[in-house]
């Protein structure tokens, strides 16, 4: 079989770290795994923000070119509300944005953490300043969630990542349906990670939402690599079918992206590029990702060479991917 090879396919932005504690407006310990839209003409970033409790809260940050002035709310944007949802007693996380056309309103899933483990809760808004709160979606342990943008014969869908508890069984990247947002069914699992030493063995996570392409839904994900020293979160991508998203085209063998940079290999978690959000402006991504849990980093690519790679690999049944090829 002919090699494929695409390595480092998103070139890292010269200003990186782009967002980090400096540019708080308020004291946090770290500011990291954001989701992010392009909204009124510019980039809005929903940055996952610790204090130094631990507890994460998250925060809306606007700039006009998506790289430098941002403007930062003064305070907490959405904050955990234990009160009224015990499900965030330890915080909430990890955002992802999709906007909704049919109901003309943006989505926002979210890690919830508490005592019971993380789960995928779920708010809307217009304006990133009023939320409704759906709550909890999906029980625990899940997280890693994001929605398509449309629906497939009249249900909206996910992808999220459910975790048995138990240390015999790998954590894959599974397809939900609901009618209405609130509740879900159908629940497929369709992407596996693989074994051994693979880099995405054992542990894979959806990172940015899907896009929409005229191939198919192209995915970006994580996987998760133990080694001595400790795990490597490095990026992948796959291709959904477009009509039926239970469906996945191809998968890249190798990882497209990993860390390298000092500011993603060391930080309050090493070796970590993690990203919640990305923009697609004509053929230009911009991928917004957290970097070893401490800042904010940004990195390119053409969506016509990111679809071109992940199109280059084999097809075949998913149980080629869990198996490792």
């Amino acid at each position: 079989m002919n090699r494929v090879s695409h390595r480092e396919l998103f070139c890292r932005h010269p200003n990186n770290p782009i967002l980090s504690v400096k540019d708080w407006p308020y004291e946090v310990n770290s500011v990291f795994n954001a989701a992010a839209a392009e909204v009124d003409g510019g980039i809005l970033l929903l940055v996952r923000v610790e204090d130094f409790r631990g507890i994460s809260h998250l925060t809306v940050a606007r700039s006009d070119d998506g790289v430098g002035n941002w403007d930062i709310d003064p305070e907490p944007t959405l904050r955990p509300d234990p009160a009224g949802h015990p499900e965030e007693l330890w915080g909430i996380e990890d955002p992802r944005i999709t906007w909704l056309q049919e109901l003309q309103k943006w989505a926002v899933t979210y890690t919830a953490y508490s005592k019971g483990g993380p789960l995928v809760s779920l708010v809307t808004t217009k304006d990133f300043k009023i939320f409704e709160r759906l709550g909890s979606v999906m029980p625990p342990e899940d997280k890693d969630a994001a929605l398509f943008p449309k629906k497939f014969a009249g249900r909206w869908a996910m992808l999220h990542r459910p975790v048995a508890r138990s240390p015999y069984i790998s954590a894959n990247i599974w397809l939900s349906f609901s009618p209405d947002l609130k509740h879900w069914g159908d629940h497929l699992e369709i992407i596996y990670a693989r074994e051994g030493s693979w880099w995405d063995a054992n542990k894979i996570g959806l990172s940015a939402p899907p896009i929409e392409t005229s191939q198919g839904w192209l995915v970006l994900y994580h996987g998760v690599r133990s080694t001595a020293g400790g795990s490597i979160y490095r990026l992948g991508l796959a291709m959904l079918d477009l009509e039926n998203p239970a469906h996945i085209i191809n998968r890249t063998d190798e990882w497209i992206f990993g860390p390298k940079a000092t500011y993603e290999r060391e930080g309050d978690v090493d070796d970590v590029v993690f990203p919640c959000g990305w923009v697609v402006t004509d053929d230009i991504v911009r991928m917004y990702y957290g970097a070893a849990d401490s800042c904010i980093a940004l990195a390119t690519a053409k969506l016509s060479d990111l679809v071109d790679c992940v199109l280059k690999y084999p097809a075949s049944d998913p149980h080629y991917w869990w198996k490792g090829g």
